[in-house]
């Protein structure tokens, strides 16, 4: 066993229950993965006391948080773009690239360059999240369920391939757990396409990605657009399901797009806490 090792397990893991250890090839070399169990009791707060970090994965910004109130106070913002992890990703898919050209078929080294940068890309940006919501004291984080299966088209499909938006949210589900705060997510469509304000669907520069314009003229940040949608959604469906049938029934009636969750946006959650209030 290496110092190190031995030192970390008696740093961090003196407190948590020892399980068997397991034999793992990496390589040409075998190793032994000790792995330790703990018990963490997260913490259960009524909807109207939550602290949320609403999180937008992308691909031209590795993500946007957005910390929320129930109420829809934007509390604070944090975007994170790595922009050299990006340009390295690049640099090595296009040396794969012009190794296919010359006849190149099988190009392991290659290709684990790029993995590599990759996962270093994607535990980056689970950290980033993890150490917002620790600033923002965050009891919950809210994702988008991103179903990533299936063929990718268009312009950006090499881009989509190589995404580890799922990565992300499997690494910040364990940080988040052991820190004591929940992981939630919440219907993707149309978190990018509508406007927070309600005006309607944006519409993406073609120069600048990340920059959009409303339907009323104003510019804003796209993602950070999205990460105020996907708070909101969070939101409404927690509110929503405290209240009894016949009050929900009365407020849906009265804010018709709280019924369809695509199209809920943070003007919708301002509507439905005006119409609590009321």
């Amino acid at each position: 066993l290496r110092k190190s090792d031995v030192d970390y397990i008696r740093r961090y893991c003196a407190t948590r229950k020892e399980c068997v250890p397991t034999l793992r090839r990496r390589g040409k070399n075998w190793y032994l993965d000790f792995t330790f169990e703990e018990n963490v009791k997260l913490e259960d707060k009524p909807i109207d006391r939550q602290i949320i970090i609403g999180v937008d994965l992308g691909i031209n910004n590795a993500c946007t948080c957005s910390a929320m109130l129930s109420d829809g106070t934007v509390i604070g913002r944090k975007i994170l773009s790595l922009p050299r992890e990006k340009d390295s990703l690049e640099h090595k898919l296009n040396k794969i690239k012009k190794a296919q050209q010359h006849g190149a078929r099988k190009m392991p080294r290659l290709w684990a360059k790029a993995k590599g940068v990759n996962l270093d890309t994607a535990h980056k940006t689970a950290q980033f999240i993890a150490d917002v919501a620790m600033l923002y004291s965050a009891d919950v984080i809210v994702f988008e369920h991103l179903d990533t299966q299936g063929k990718k088209r268009g312009s950006k499909k090499q881009k989509l391939h190589h995404w580890r938006a799922q990565a992300v949210q499997r690494i910040v589900a364990e940080k988040a757990h052991r820190d004591g705060v929940r992981v939630r997510r919440v219907c993707a469509w149309n978190t990018s396409k509508l406007a927070f304000d309600g005006s309607g669907k944006v519409e993406r520069d073609e120069h600048n990605y990340s920059m959009c314009t409303f339907k009323t003229g104003k510019r804003y940040h796209c993602d950070l657009s999205a990460s105020y949608n996907i708070g909101a959604r969070y939101f409404i469906r927690e509110i929503l399901k405290t209240l009894p049938a016949k009050a929900r029934l009365g407020i849906e009636a009265k804010v018709p797009q709280c019924t369809k969750r695509t199209t809920c946006t943070l003007s919708t959650l301002l509507s439905l806490n005006a119409e609590l209030v009321a």
